[in-house]
Formats: structure tokens, sequence, C-alpha cells
């Protein structure tokens, strides 16, 4: 049994979705406003948040991004009446890891949480850190840093929710391939947006972020015809 938090101010639309997984087996906790919903994720830790996205005294897009700054993984699935793509990017930008817009149907609304939950398990088992030659990245409070030397510098290098969960699913594949299918279904979910040319297009921003030289990979390597995979890192 699952334990989720709603976190939703319309009355009746928390009650039906409380009613909807209570009824498939889950535990299921509530939070009427932002403040409420952001300390109840942090406190809880749930398995799972379904966050509208217009709340009262803070919108769904700032609890996400304060939920990654706090390190916490948990899956963010975003509701909203505002379905535009540029408003799924902003949410999947923020942190959130599925966005479904309103009305929705129970049933899809259900198999976008079971699939979540199922991607969760899944990056329970990932690693917790990961270097790739003068970068190391930290899965838990998702930040990368680079060493530069002679002088030992440590500067930020700046990642997506998104990338971070790419890099994640390379590393727990311990240098086999990741395929773009894969990528899709682990770190976009059920998003219809997404195309094969989403995932090379983030393996490229990666490239560009990481590699000494972007285009001679040493660490982000392409297996022609089925995926990526890492070439040599340090995995912890």
């Amino acid at each position: 049994m699952s334990r989720l938090l709603i976190v939703e101010d319309e009355f009746a639309m928390r009650r039906g979705l409380e009613d909807l997984f209570t009824a498939e087996g889950h535990r299921v906790l509530c939070a009427a406003d932002g403040d409420t919903g952001l300390a109840a994720i942090l406190r809880e830790k749930p398995d799972l948040v379904v966050l509208d996205v217009m709340l009262p005294k803070r919108d769904g897009f700032s609890i996400a991004q304060e939920v990654r700054r706090h390190g916490s993984t948990v899956p963010i699935l975003l509701l909203t009446a505002k379905g535009g793509v540029d408003d799924r990017v902003a949410g999947l930008d923020a942190g959130a890891d599925d966005y479904l817009a309103k009305p929705f149907s129970p049933a899809e609304l259900l198999a976008r949480v079971r699939a979540l939950l199922r991607r969760s398990t899944h990056t329970d088992e990932l690693p917790r850190t990961l270097k790739l030659g003068d970068v190391t990245l930290d899965f838990v409070k998702q930040i990368a840093t680079r060493l530069s030397m002679p002088r030992s510098e440590v500067t930020a290098v700046p990642l997506s929710p998104k990338e971070f969960a790419m890099l994640r699913l390379l590393a727990a594949a311990d240098g086999g391939v990741v395929s773009r299918e894969q990528f899709l279904d682990l770190v976009w979910g059920y998003g219809a947006f997404p195309t094969h040319r989403t995932v090379d297009n983030y393996i490229l921003s990666l490239r560009q972020k990481l590699e000494p030289d972007h285009a001679s990979p040493r660490f982000l390597l392409t297996v022609h015809g089925q995926g990526y995979r890492l070439g040599t890192a340090f995995r912890s």
C-alpha cells in the first residue's frame, strides 16, 4: 500500500481524488493550500504527490521547485486546467514527473499514478553519486559540481531534474545500454509530446555541459540503433 498526498484546494475535487485512491488501496493524505502541502510533503515523505498548480498561498510550480531543492525525489504529478505545451514544459522543468490537464479520465489518472510508483520503486535502487571526469553528481541533493585544476576551484554545473534522471538511469545500467524508449518511459512517463528526438537533444545538452569535448564524448556514448551508455565513470 502506497501513501499518496493530494494537494488540491477545491473540496469536491480533493474528496473525489481521495475516494478514488482509497478505493485502489492507497493510504491518502490531503492538503488544501500550497504552504500546508509543501510542509506535508517534507514532513510526511509520501510515496507520491498529486499536486494542483493553482493553489492559495503557493502555486504547484514553486512547491515542486522547493521539494527538489530539499533533495526529495518523491514522484510529483501535476494537475491543472492549463494543458498547453508551454505549461507542461514549465511544470516538468520545475521538477514534476508528469502532468495531467483537467478534465481527465479517472482511469488515465490511475494509470499514470501506477506508472510513477513503478518508476519510483526502480529509482530507489539507483546510485546516490556519480563521477564523470572532473564532474561529481549528487543525485540525492540534485547538485552537480566541477573541480577545476590546478587551483582546485569548485563550480556548479546547472542540470535540470530531467537531466539528473537520465544520468541516474545510465549509471544504474552499469555500462549497459539505455534505449530511447526506456528514457521516455522512466524519465518522461506518459507525457505526450516527448519523442526520440527529445532524448537526443537532452543527451546533446548533457554532453555540452559534462564532456571535455562534446564532439568526441568519453562518458555519454551512443550505441547506434540501440540508445546510449556510460563510458568510464565512478559510482557510489
